[in-house]
């Protein structure tokens, strides 16, 4: 299949899936349509098993394969979706959050990543340095997961901020980190290097190269719209700069999602101020809202789909329940960390937040595509396994009951 022909038949069934969940599950959205799609998924292998035949699994498992899931995501929509959630994370409030989410998207990410990799480790046998690697990749929450979880959380404003600016900064690191342990466990099979000073020297150009190229080409966008008043062209230059922006970044081998989050945050806050009118600013909320719920939609879509890429063996399945306690022990600690350093300095910090951030702190997409971008080997598949098990708990369970336990502990006193 080329690639208007997979664009096509992914929208057709976005839209379809939708349609079910919306006349029947009424579940959100993207959460409604990835069951949809995983139910759908089963079943037609339940069918393969009963007819092996017609080979229905297989040919479908071609078609998904085809998709290039890790590509599609990494090196396409997640720079658009990462600049959409950006623009509606306002400096100035996360001016007032940036210490904590400093720290979690920094020691946070760090404590995950070594919890969750010796837990692999201990659990699997693997080897600790492959074994990190499963930590790093299951460390990042995932902003568009959590993102959509906060629109129907109605959370007070700071701790919105806090839980937005920690999932857009804590995904951009937790890619870094990966990049680096992807170079040190597979030297032979990765072209980012291998050793510790090549480690430290990637840590850096990737992570403040980043974040420098973000502000650089977000602030050229804020003087050239500035100039401009004319809203279909300015959310054409809004869209330059997310795409082009995410490109110019995997070609200079700097972080494209910490370029992608600067970015946004910059024409969202300053430029939305200072370099649009009223009209343009309207036009430019409305296109960002609708791509991030249509790529929002196709992304779930996939990661229900992508069941037919994961090998279904007994082992395999008991090391993937297990990788869900670790997700949740490695996410507690990434939270209360940070929370409890900063606690005797700041009093803004609020009821439940260390529970609605370990139970907010959901996986998705990402972890999936960083998992199906490792070279083949021994270890690849029960760690494709642990993660898809894990991505599926934390936006199914997670994911629709996150928000009831947000509102619940937002009501009652002394719950931090």
């Amino acid at each position: 299949m080329d690639l208007l022909q997979i664009a096509s038949l992914l929208l057709v069934m976005a839209g379809a899936f939708g349609a079910v969940n919306h006349l029947f599950l009424k579940l959100p959205s993207a959460i409604g349509i990835l069951i949809v799609a995983l139910a759908a998924s089963l079943m037609l292998m339940l069918v393969d098993l009963a007819v092996p035949s017609w080979g229905l699994a297989a040919e479908i498992r071609t078609v998904v394969l085809d998709i290039e899931f890790s590509d599609a995501l990494l090196e396409g929509m997640l720079g658009l979706l990462l600049f959409a959630g950006a623009l509606h994370v306002k400096v100035a409030d996360l001016k007032r959050e940036w210490v904590l989410v400093l720290l979690m998207a920094t020691i946070g990410v760090g404590l995950s990543t070594a919890i969750a990799g010796i837990g692999f480790s201990w659990i699997t046998g693997a080897p600790l340095l492959i074994a990190l690697v499963f930590g790093a990749l299951i460390s990042p929450t995932d902003p568009v997961a959590v993102l959509g979880v906060l629109r129907a959380a109605n959370l007070p404003k700071s701790l919105e901020t806090k839980i937005a600016g920690e999932s857009l900064f804590n995904d951009g690191v937790g890619y870094v980190v990966f990049l680096v342990l992807v170079g040190l466990a597979y030297p032979a099979g990765d072209a980012h290097g291998s050793g510790l000073e090549a480690a430290a020297i990637l840590f850096v150009q990737e992570a403040f190269g980043g974040a420098a190229l973000g502000a650089a080409l977000g602030y050229l966008a804020f003087r050239v719209m500035r100039r401009i008043d004319d809203p279909p062209l300015e959310v054409l230059i809004t869209l330059a700069l997310a795409f082009g922006g995410y490109q110019l970044s995997l070609l200079l081998h700097v972080s494209a999602p910490i370029m992608a989050v600067v970015a946004g945050l910059l024409i969202g806050d300053v430029g939305s101020k200072y370099g649009m009118s009223d009209k343009t600013r309207a036009h430019v909320d409305t296109f960002w809202t609708l791509i991030d719920e249509i790529l929002n939609a196709v992304l779930f879509l996939l990661i229900g789909v992508e069941v037919f890429a994961v090998a279904f063996d007994a082992s395999y399945l008991l090391a993937g329940l297990a990788a869900i306690v670790l997700h949740l022990v490695a996410r507690f600690a990434a939270v209360v960390v940070p929370v409890t350093l900063l606690r005797p300095f700041s009093e803004n910090m609020e009821t439940g937040l260390t529970r609605i951030m370990t139970w907010g702190g959901l996986k998705g997409g990402i972890s999936v595509a960083l998992v199906l971008s490792l070279p083949d080997g021994e270890w690849t598949p029960v760690m494709l396994t642990a993660t898809y098990i894990v991505v599926l708990f934390s936006i199914i369970v997670q994911g629709l009951t996150v928000a009831p336990l947000a509102r619940r502990l937002g009501g009652a006193p002394g719950l931090v």
